[in-house]
This record gives structure tokens, C-alpha cells and sequence, in this order.
């Protein structure tokens, strides 16, 4: 029965996966273009614009696009049901676009940032897009989902590389490309899930969304102390040193987003699996196999990568004003390595409906990160930016993983952490001093064991994969 829970894991994994890695990696591989074309002041400014964007969705929005998905999990097989969740929770995403859009009107002419407008559009265009997309993953259909994920990945990399490199448009290119492929993405799911057939305004139901809200209302704590934790230090950088400084901050964090984006594949179908399975008696040798395998699988990763970085780095970031770069990417590596555990710890919260206790962990991050930030990027710079998530990272996987044992229980292999964490400080020590010989053997030493670690999983995703490309052919 866990094989099969496993398999149909893999399975979804695999299928989500087609739709967004080849684009992620693809918009990786730009990072060359950019930081050569785009100024740090510049990239800087995207990303702090970007850093508002994520800030205002949750709170505009309250966080309905996740709930929709957690409910329609139990009512895949209620047609009535579907029609009643999707008019409610869509008519009320309309009726809070309006109310936002006259709020901005209002409080955007104290403003006189020249992109401003796009706070205004972006917001609500990632909301539609990002409804359209959980409600498929709701309803099962997972190739929808990666279609509509592959169209707004090709499309953000296409019309960068046309704005930006051919047009010339810098900033401003960048932030048409995100609300053109948003908005592509959002009219492809909703065509083709004839969602419209669903919406109905005599479907509303109050009771519908009060249930839905108290459920997502608790999870705005969470998104907001997430986004303290992740990207308050672009703030506190940009006001306290520069937007140059924080272009930097932004190319050093490319490699923990492309990790992050990866994980976040098959966080999509863990968060599934968690909600379907969290009543089976063997739910916690389940969830705790899990867990441990990814962890320690994304773990080995990053190592390889941090290992690795000293030979591509300059290949990979090519602007003179971003080389200080280098010397946060490892730190920030390692935070990205506690996200993702306290992210596959916060799917089982999820599953057990305590989005409570997310917001509460979650907001013990967010005071630790901040005040670390605070205190510090006086004092060290950019190197308290990244300190400061690494810390508030750490704090949090500890928390959870001692706090989720009231309801699960969840337990790591010692052994296997042990071995990666005498690994990651020789790997750590070659990295900074930069020195090819040894970083060289760590390079062959990190991938071996790796390897030796991981053969099991990866056996099965070569198997799979090699059985459906058969099939097709």
C-alpha cells in the first residue's frame, strides 16, 4: 500500500515536473544576460517590486487560492459541491480586485516610484493565475497544472530575452514580461477547465466562504512572516545600503530560487499526497520515510552545487558589479536546505488543517530573522542578510520538527546527516579559500556519495521515466 502511495507520488511529481523545470532552469541560464545587460540598480529595483507584489497577495487576497486547493481535494467526486466552492471563492477574488484597485487609486499617488503601476496589475494577475492553477491541482488534473505552468515559464523567458535584449526596456521589460505571462497562463486554465460553467453568482454561498476564510485567514501570518523571512532583507538593504547592493543580494539568491523552484514540484504533489492519505493508519512511517528521503536527497544537491559553484560562478553571473556575489551563495544554500524541512513539515500541518500552528512557527522566523538583520547589516553587510535567513531557517525546521511529533511522528536517520555535515564544512572550507585542487576532489568526493545515497530513489524516477518514454514510443 506505501509503494503505491510512493509511486503515485513520483508519478504526479514527474508530471508537474515537465511543466516547470526546463523553463526554470531555462530562466537560470539567462541570469548571464541579465546581470550583463541590467544594471544592479536596476535588478534591484525588479526585485524589490517583486518583494511587494509577494507581500500584497496574501493580505489583498487572503490567501483563498490555497484553500481552494485543500477543499476541493474532498470534493472532487461532488460535482454540486465543486460549483458552489469555485463560484463563492471566485466572485469573492472579484469583489476584493475592486476594492483593491480603488484603495491603490487612492493611496498610489503618494507614490512616485515610475513602476509603480505594476502593483496595481501584477498583484492581480498572479492572483488569477495562481487561483486558476490550485484549482486544477484540486480537481487532480495535474497535466493542466503543467501545461499552464510551461506556458507562463516560456513566455516570462521569451519575452525577457525580447524585452530586455532586443527592445531594450531594462526594468520596466521585465515587469510587462511577468504580466504578460501571467495573464497567458491565467486565460489558458480558464478556457480550457470551462470554469466559467461553474461560476455562478446564485452558487454564492457565506457559509462557503466563512469556512474557506477560516481556514486561509490563518495561513496570512504565515505567507507574511515567510516573506519577512525571505525578503525583508531586501528591504532593510536597499534602505540601509543601496539598490545596488541589493541586485547583488538578488543574483547570489538565483541558485537558492532555482533549488527552491525544484522542491516546490514536488512539494505541490507532497502537499496532495499529505491531504489524501493523513487518515490511513500508516500515515506517520509514510510521511516520515518521505520526509526523509527529501530531505536528504535535496541535502546532497546542494552540497554538489556549493561544491561545483567555484568553477561556474563566473560563467554564470557576468556583470563586474555582482562578484561579491559569490561569497553569499553558499550561506545561502544552506538556508534553502532548513526551508525545504520546514516546508515538508508545514504540508502535514497543512493536511491536518492547523494552519495555526504554521502562522505560529512561521512568525517565530520572522522575529528572529528580522532582529538578526537588524542588528547586524550594519555591522557585516550583505553577510547579515544572509546570516539572518540561515538563522531564522534553522530555528524554524527545529521547532517544527519537535512541535509536529504532538501529532506525527517524524524521525531523520542521524547517520546520514552526520556524514553530510562533515561534508558540507570540507566543502565549505574549499569553497572559500578557493583553492582548485581541493575543490576539485570535493567536487568527485560530493557527487560519489551523493550518488551512494540517493541510487535508491533515483533508480526509481530512471525506472518510471524509462517505462513511460517506452510506452510512447
Amino acid at each position: 500500500m506505501r509503494d503505491n502511495k510512493k509511486s503515485q507520488l513520483v508519478k504526479n511529481t514527474i508530471i508537474i515536473g515537465i511543466g516547470q523545470v526546463s523553463t526554470k532552469f531555462i530562466s537560470f541560464f539567462l541570469l548571464p544576460l541579465y546581470t550583463a545587460l541590467l544594471t544592479t540598480e536596476e535588478y534591484g529595483t525588479v526585485d524589490l517590486l517583486n518583494t511587494y507584489i509577494s507581500l500584497l497577495m496574501p493580505v489583498v487576497f487572503l490567501q483563498i487560492d490555497q484553500a481552494i486547493f485543500r477543499f476541493l481535494i474532498d470534493s472532487r467526486e461532488d460535482e454540486r459541491h465543486i460549483k458552489k466552492l469555485l463560484s463563492t471563492s471566485f466572485l469573492s477574488i472579484c469583489i476584493q480586485t475592486i476594492l483593491y484597485l480603488i484603495v491603490f487609486s487612492l493611496i498610489g499617488k503618494l507614490w512616485t516610484n515610475q513602476y509603480k503601476i505594476f502593483l496595481a496589475t501584477n498583484v492581480v494577475i498572479s492572483m488569477l493565475s495562481s487561483y486558476c492553477l490550485q484549482v486544477t491541482r484540486g480537481l487532480g488534473d495535474n497535466v493542466t497544472y503543467s501545461i499552464g505552468s510551461l506556458i507562463a515559464g516560456v513566455s516570462t523567458v521569451a519575452l525577457n530575452v525580447i524585452f530586455i535584449a532586443v527592445f531594450g526596456l531594462g526594468a520596466l521589460g521585465m515587469l510587462l514580461a511577468s504580466f504578460i505571462a501571467n495573464l497567458l497562463c491565467f486565460l489558458f486554465v480558464f478556457l480550457k477547465k470551462k470554469m466559467l460553467i461553474y461560476i455562478h453568482l446564485e452558487d454564492f454561498d457565506k457559509n462557503e466562504l466563512k469556512a474557506i476564510l477560516r481556514y486561509s485567514v490563518p495561513l496570512i501570518p504565515n505567507m507574511l512572516s515567510w516573506w519577512i523571512v525571505n525578503l525583508s532583507d531586501r528591504i532593510l538593504i536597499t534602505y540601509m545600503m543601496s539598490s545596488s547592493f541589493n541586485g547583488i543580494y538578488s543574483a547570489a539568491n538565483k541558485l537558492s530560487a532555482i533549488i527552491i523552484t525544484i522542491y516546490s514540484i514536488f512539494n505541490l504533489t507532497w502537499s496532495e499526497s499529505t491531504a489524501l492519505h493523513i487518515r490511513d493508519d500508516d500515515c506517520g512511517t509514510f510521511f516520515s520515510d518521505i520526509i526523509d528521503k527529501a530531505f536528504v536527497l535535496f541535502l546532497g544537491i546542494i552540497i554538489c552545487l556549493i561544491a561545483t559553484m567555484p568553477f561556474v560562478f563566473q560563467y554564470l553571473i557576468t556583470g563586474e558589479g555582482y562578484k561579491n556575489a559569490y561569497y553569499q551563495i553558499p550561506i545561502l544554500l544552506i538556508s534553502t536546505i532548513f526551508n525545504i524541512l520546514v516546508s515538508l513539515i508545514g504540508s502535514v500541518y497543512l493536511a491536518l488543517k492547523k494552519s495555526d500552528e504554521i502562522a505560529k512557527t512561521s512568525f517565530f522566523a520572522a522575529i528572529i530573522n528580522f532582529l538578526v538583520n537588524l542588528i547586524l547589516i550594519s555591522k557585516i553587510g550583505l553577510y547579515a542578510a544572509s546570516l539572518s535567513t540561515l538563522v531564522a531557517y534553522l530555528a524554524m525546521a527545529i521547532y517544527r520538527l519537535i512541535d509536529i511529533q504532538k501529532y506525527v511522528k517524524i524521525k531523520l536517520k542521524i547517520k546520514t546527516l552526520v556524514i553530510y555535515s562533515f561534508l558540507l564544512v570540507v566543502v565549505l572550507l574549499a569553497y572559500y579559500f578557493k583553492n582548485q585542487l581541493i575543490c576539485l576532489i570535493t567536487i568527485f568526493v560530493s557527487y560519489l556519495i551523493f550518488f551512494m545515497l540517493n541510487l535508491d530513489m533515483i533508480n526509481k524516477i530512471f525506472t518510471f521515466v524509462k517505462k513511460k518514454v517506452s510506452w510512447i514510443i
